[in-house]
């Protein structure tokens, strides 16, 4: 069973239609929307500021999203991939954004819609990431902007596929 607890008076909300890994942690101010998955060893904590999830994202192997303490939420649109082993703190993700495996995104960063935080990047506390684009490195900088082809070719086949993924697991 995952561990799903309460923290400080605060309870997830787990939509029925989400899966969660039985590995899984959420913990505290979470709330989740419709059809999100929640993979193995991954962990959400909400313990020190909340967290909000739209529908459709997924959080892959071992990826954390945290906030910072009364200062820093987490808010993340519809249609978001957080690639495995990434990081997410305390930070605004947009909708239709693969955040890629092992990318750190630290506190107050905003990453606007249509875009792509490539594996490996660091994007540091308070950069606002530009829609529809791509960006890459460490610190993470914008190294060009996005195709329509990559949008509809890795931002929502991966959201939807994880949707399918899940449904294995039901």
């Amino acid at each position: 069973m995952p561990i799903i607890k309460s923290v400080r008076g605060c309870h997830p909300e787990i939509p029925s239609n989400c899966f969660i890994a039985e590995n899984a942690t959420i913990v505290g101010e979470v709330t989740m929307g419709e059809h999100c998955s929640v993979w193995f060893n991954a962990v959400i904590r909400g313990d020190v500021h909340f967290i909000k999830l739209g529908d459709k994202v997924n959080v892959q192997d071992g990826a954390v999203i945290h906030a910072t303490y009364k200062k820093s939420p987490t808010t993340i649109g519809n249609n978001v991939s957080i690639g495995h082993n990434a990081i997410v703190h305390g930070c605004t993700i947009h909708d239709n954004v693969l955040i890629g495996m092992g990318s750190i995104v630290m506190d107050d960063c905003v990453v606007e819609s249509n875009s792509i935080i490539a594996a490996g990047a660091v994007v540091t506390a308070k950069t606002r990431v530009e829609a529809g684009s791509i960006y890459a490195g460490i610190p993470a900088k914008k190294i060009k902007d996005i195709s329509e082809d990559l949008i509809s070719g890795e931002i929502n086949r991966i959201a939807e596929n994880y949707i399918t993924y899940s449904s294995w697991f039901k």
